[in-house]
């Protein structure tokens, strides 16, 4: 029997990277064996229907060294006899002298743990991100002398080192992404750019059926029926959740509406607060974090989906965040911004609306205008909908994926 791929993951199961157990359980049942490791255990209290298909095993590395530190001792005892331990050890000294943080440390720690207790048991590393679970990925792979892999999606693009990115990229066999923007910055980076691909994550469209029975007729008019906004995402900083609050504030006073708001986040108390300063806490349901299924719920009773994505001061952003691909599957017209991924399923005017980031004047009048023009609605949901559809089917990743992992055994076969 095959040996499984190893997917190093930051944390399993995490109910806002959806994305990454869809691409799993689809590898899993293109024939991949596969099991999970994972860099700390879980703090989401619910799960999504996706986990529980997921068959692969899921091992837990120890988060701190003070954890365990017997079961780390004893990784340590164990590696330092490997063939490429001091190969390793010289590629930490040398990320060392450049970052001499705990949370480097931590991973070379993670790396010996994996490298002791899974060595022997799988056939590859495949690292999702490119930040930290792809230094654990790395440093595991030189120990165990062994093929590695990675995806990059987002904030571990923008917010690491370039030399930290272009010495992965130039060891690693291969790195997918998820967006142009990404894609082409690590080409840039990369020793060999044709070992960096374009893979979106897509959506497993037997989740999301077709949704045609929209109540198309509020226009905000109402005070009885008012429009419905919604937003699904952490409320972070590169969500851009306060401008959304702001641009909301503005609207007309004409034009009644509600906004329900699905996801957990640390700065969930400080918009709650803003909302109160601003008079509209009244017209906002805070969800909290939900479960797919009641996400979908959701998507289906709302009219119009809106993300104010932006730069965050550390760089961080979203790729394409797959909340604007599943509300798109839903017919929702969605509202967004010009921002790394997301031009690449929304063109302005044809798919949703685009405004520019930080602008809550602008986001105001695309909200108002949607709100008043259930036609435009419509058209922007179906237009949205057939794109999705035809481009971004998580099939065609997973195929994608498959002739990169059958490559790299063919490679090692020869």
């Amino acid at each position: 029997m095959t040996k499984p791929v190893a997917f190093v993951l930051k944390g399993y199961p995490r109910l806002s990277e959806t994305f990454i157990a869809q691409e799993i359980l689809g590898l899993e049942r293109a024939g991949l064996p596969l099991e999970i490791i994972s860099l700390r255990r879980p703090t989401d209290t619910k799960r999504h229907p996706v986990h529980d298909e997921i068959k692969a095993p899921v091992i837990y590395l120890p988060e701190y060294v003070g954890d365990e530190p017997v079961r780390c001792f004893r990784a340590w005892l164990r590696v330092r006899k490997l063939a490429g331990y001091s190969t390793a050890c010289r590629a930490f000294r040398k990320d060392w002298a450049r970052d001499r943080t705990p949370n480097r440390a931590r991973r070379f720690v993670q790396a010996m743990v994996l490298s002791a207790e899974r060595g022997g048991s799988i056939s590859a590393l495949h690292a999702h991100f490119i930040h930290t679970p792809a230094s654990v990925a790395r440093y595991a792979a030189i120990m165990l002398q062994m093929d590695w892999s990675c995806s990059a999606h987002a904030k571990d693009i923008w917010t690491s080192e370039d030399w930290d990115l272009a010495d992965k990229l130039a060891e690693a066999d291969w790195a997918v992404t998820c967006t142009q923007n990404g894609c082409a910055t690590l080409k840039s980076l990369a020793a060999d750019p044709s070992r960096v691909h374009l893979s979106y994550h897509g959506l497993d469209l037997s989740r999301f059926a077709r949704f045609d029975n929209r109540k198309q007729t509020r226009d905000g008019s109402k005070p009885g029926l008012p429009i419905r906004f919604v937003s699904v995402g952490r409320a972070v900083t590169k969500k851009g959740y306060d401008t959304l609050l702001d641009a909301l504030a503005l609207l007309p006073k004409d034009i009644f509406w509600s906004f329900d708001h699905a996801g957990g986040g640390e700065l969930l108390n400080e918009l709650r607060q803003q909302a109160e300063g601003l008079g509209i806490a009244g017209r906002i349901n805070w969800h909290g974090s939900m479960a797919q299924e009641d996400v979908l719920k959701l998507y289906r009773q709302c009219d119009v989906f809106v993300l104010a994505c932006r730069i965050a001061p550390d760089g961080d952003r979203d790729g394409l965040p797959n909340v604007l691909v599943e509300a798109a599957s839903q017919g929702l017209a969605c509202i967004s911004t010009n921002v790394s991924g997301v031009p690449e399923l929304i063109d302005d005017g044809d798919h949703g609306v685009l405004v520019s980031p930080n602008d809550p004047v602008a986001l105001a009048v695309a909200l108002s205008g949607l709100a008043r023009d259930p036609a435009l609605r419509r058209r922007l949901g179906v237009a949205a909908d057939e794109k999705v559809r035809g481009h971004f089917d998580h099939l065609v990743s997973i195929g994608q994926l498959m002739e990169l992992f059958a490559e790299r055994r063919m490679d090692t076969s020869t």
